[in-house]
């Protein structure tokens, strides 16, 4: 009998080392359309529409820089915005909380932090851009960089 409840505990003790190594699956938020922009459902259609404005970039102060502002002011729909910069590895460029308690939900808020990130000048030749909606939907992107340089 003990070496059966040895078993037991040694099932259970790898069942938890597993666990601890595999995060919960991503759960889809409810789609109910409220006229504020906070869902997939709501959001999806411009970003799909406004996809050649989700990044830019800007030459400042000797560097590049990466402008996530149009994803920002659309966010509440989205859990991630993941970016890969000259073909590297995804990243995920933190955004803002969705203001729930303001009349604008998106808005970008003084204490939301900068929109942007800086790389060296002339570093950035092509930036991938990969969306992941409330609903677990994905849309992506490619772009060039200098084709994206603001005036």
């Amino acid at each position: 009998m003990r070496h059966v409840l040895l078993f037991v505990v040694a099932i259970g003790a790898a069942a938890a080392a597993v666990a601890e190594d595999t995060a919960p699956p991503a759960v889809a938020e409810p789609q109910i359309v409220t006229g504020r922009f906070t869902t997939a459902t709501e959001v999806r259609p411009i970003l799909t529409a406004t996809r050649t404005a989700w990044i830019a970039t800007r030459e400042w102060g000797g560097q590049d820089l990466i402008y996530v502002t149009h994803l920002w002011a659309w966010r509440c729909g989205l859990t991630a915005i993941r970016i890969a910069i000259n073909g590297g590895p995804a990243e995920v460029w933190p955004m803002p909380a969705c203001h729930e308690d303001q009349p604008a939900p998106n808005a970008v808020l003084e204490g939301d932090g900068a929109p942007y990130r800086a790389f060296a000048r002339g570093s950035i030749e092509r930036i991938d851009v990969m969306l992941t909606y409330d609903d677990l939907g994905t849309d992506s992107a490619a772009y060039d960089g200098a084709g994206l340089l603001l005036p």
